[in-house]
């Protein structure tokens, strides 16, 4: 499950291998396989136009996706391949675009980390791409933010495994 990375703002400093791996788990933990997502990182003044551009709305957000296609049953993760589409290799799932800037000011808001919030961004947009809308109304909002937290929840889960574990190998080392 590749994920490239792309970081277009200067704002704000971004760890980009960290991120795409993180991303990789974001989509091991929706259980999305074979395919392939594009990150792009952002300023508040390309996300306004971005917004604009597709939403008509003028200002800047904080995430937005653009599935490249639709082959995703509404609000779930079963993967509809066109007959064209079935050879098993990676097909882009779309992209996921972040504005860092308001990312950064939701963080402070919010009382966490950049990196969290950034996570949390990433997992939205994902869900964004596999169908979910928590725009279509009050229960597909409900379902979406279910699964949000169930999916940062396998993530933080896999990043204390990993933390223990290298803790733990630290400590037979020193022994």
């Amino acid at each position: 499950m590749p994920v490239f990375v792309q970081n277009r703002q200067r704002a704000v400093a971004i760890n980009s291998a960290r991120l795409g791996r993180t991303a990789e788990a974001v989509l091991s933990a929706a259980r999305v396989e074979e395919v392939e997502l594009s990150l792009l990182l952002v300023s508040d003044r390309r996300m306004r136009a971005l917004n604009w551009r597709y939403r008509k709305q003028d200002r800047p957000t904080d995430v937005l996706a653009f599935p490249l296609l639709e082959r995703f049953s509404a609000g779930t993760s079963k993967l509809r391949k066109p007959q064209a589409l079935a050879s098993g290799a990676p097909t882009l799932l779309g992209d996921v675009v972040i504005s860092v800037e308001t990312a950064k000011r939701q963080a402070a808001e919010r009382g966490h980390g950049l990196y969290d919030e950034v996570i949390r961004l990433v997992v939205h947009g994902v869900l964004h791409l596999l169908g979910y809308d928590h725009e279509r109304g009050p229960r597909e909002a409900a379902s979406m933010a279910r699964k949000e937290r169930k999916i940062r929840k396998a993530i933080s889960d896999q990043r204390s495994a990993k933390k223990l574990k290298a803790d733990s190998c630290m400590l037979i080392a020193d022994s």
